[in-house]
């Protein structure tokens, strides 16, 4: 790097920081956080409702088990109802988020006809897509693929609604085809030959068809499927769901807030979680010699949160949540289908390690920073992915293309509501500075 840009790094690294105090004092909700770390309240959405915790008749929060609704209706009982009528769940999801209302058959069959019709991609598209053959950074490719389709839009700037509908249920059918044809791209290093959409599979099956050429078996199809229901929506106050809503109150179009929901998916403080939990998991596989003992795990687990062992960073990743403290009820429902899967595939023995891991790191965050934690819904998510044979690198693309459903949900809603967001900010200066003249300024090098 110039070192004249090392001198202006420095200068922005001196001036830009904030005296934890004057933050206090002026009573500035940092990262639109409360003292507590709960998140401010902004707005109001019919889409997602987290709870972790309830209040009492004094306005005291206590902690409780967590609950995860779409639409008013509890996450754990559509997956349950999904699975007793051994069918798919994703696309029931994307059509609830939408329109607030659960379809009934006709129109299920008529939605899953249209999201199925709308997979595939322009042929310039997969032209785009090839020349990005070189990225190995997925969510980059996704941002830059979802951009490109601007262009196939007759009218692409429209906030009116009908509009926006057609053109996030179109997202929400190609997302899958991109990240599929993305990843095959960088995989076979530009030569591949794309495999078309399927329109006779879900969502699920089409997906893990498009990665592998076959079908998938019907477990892994029915487990992937669940995955994306849980995936698809987590109230309006996550990162990546408040910037789709922040760029959609000022009216840009439906590819520009999209892909303003994919960068923010892309920061590792949001997205690639799992990941992470997998690369903390290798290193702990790699230096626990004995997985059966508790003693042992619990020990290097608190070696990790004093930044003396895994990555230094002091993160147990996986554990700890901003709303949920009790459970993760995501996460409850993926540790019950690890430990089937890792049956199935004979990797029990690395599901216990797991399971292992999350109950004592829940002790060892307990003891180190006297704060209730739970496992939270990445813990075990990365460890399914790899008994499906997913590379690491579609972990969080994967996140996108199921989340992208409540992006579009939200982003409808707030288009619908109709103001735009405008926050304050405050100075951390005292008052004014007189203005040098240049030829009066002191060499500062």
């Amino acid at each position: 790097m110039d070192d004249f840009l090392k001198k202006i790094a420095e200068l922005e690294e001196k001036h830009d920081r904030i005296d934890p105090e004057l933050v206090k004092r002026k009573n500035i909700k940092l990262g639109l956080r409360n003292i507590d770390g709960t998140g401010v309240v902004v707005g109001i959405t019919s889409k997602g409702q987290v709870i972790g915790y309830e209040k009492d008749k004094w306005g005291k929060s206590h902690p409780v088990p967590g609950k995860l609704f779409y639409c008013g209706y509890d996450v754990e009982e559509i997956v349950k109802t999904v699975e007793k009528e051994k069918r798919f769940g994703f696309e029931e999801v994307v059509y609830l988020l939408l329109t607030g209302e659960l379809p009934d058959k006709e129109s299920l069959e008529r939605f899953q006809g249209i999201l199925a019709e709308r997979r595939a991609l322009p042929e310039l598209a997969k032209k785009i897509i090839r020349f990005n053959s070189q990225n190995d950074d997925q969510m980059g490719a996704l941002h830059a693929a979802v951009a490109s389709l601007h262009k196939f839009d007759s009218n692409p700037r429209s906030t009116d609604i009908k509009d926006v509908t057609r053109q996030c249920v179109d997202l929400i059918a190609k997302f899958p085809t991109i990240i599929a044809y993305n990843y095959c791209v960088l995989r076979d290093n530009g030569e591949t030959t794309f495999i078309e959409p399927h329109s006779e599979l879900s969502t699920a099956q089409n997906f893990l068809y498009m990665i592998k050429g076959e079908v998938p078996d019907d477990f892994v199809a029915h487990l992937f499927d669940i995955v994306l229901i849980l995936h698809a929506e987590h109230g309006g106050g996550n990162n990546s769901t408040f910037t789709v809503r922040t760029v959609s109150s000022s009216r840009t179009d439906t590819y520009m807030a999209i892909c303003a929901g994919v960068a923010s998916l892309a920061g590792h403080l949001h997205g690639g979680a799992n990941e992470a939990v997998m690369r903390m998991m290798d290193d702990i596989k790699a230096n626990i010699k004995d997985w059966n003992d508790e003693e042992e795990i619990y020990q290097y687990l608190e070696k990790i949160l004093d930044k003396k062992a895994g990555d230094g960073s002091g993160k147990i990743y996986g554990i700890g949540h901003a709303v949920y403290t009790v459970s993760d009820p995501r996460e409850e429902i993926l540790k019950e289908k690890a430990r089937m899967f890792a049956q199935k595939k004979g990797r029990s023995d690395e599901f216990d390690l797991y399971e292992k891991v999350g109950r004592l790191a829940v002790k060892a965050v307990r003891k180190k920073k006297g704060k209730r934690v739970c496992p939270n819904v990445d813990f075990y998510s990365g460890f399914i992915y790899d008994m499906m044979g997913i590379p690491r690198e579609l972990y969080t693309p994967i996140f996108a293309m199921s989340r992208v459903a409540g992006w579009s949900a939200h982003r409808i809603e707030e288009i619908i509501q109709g103001r735009l967001m405008r926050p304050a900010y405050v100075s951390s200066l005292n008052g004014m500075r007189k203005y040098i003249p240049l030829s009066k300024r002191r060499r500062t090098s």
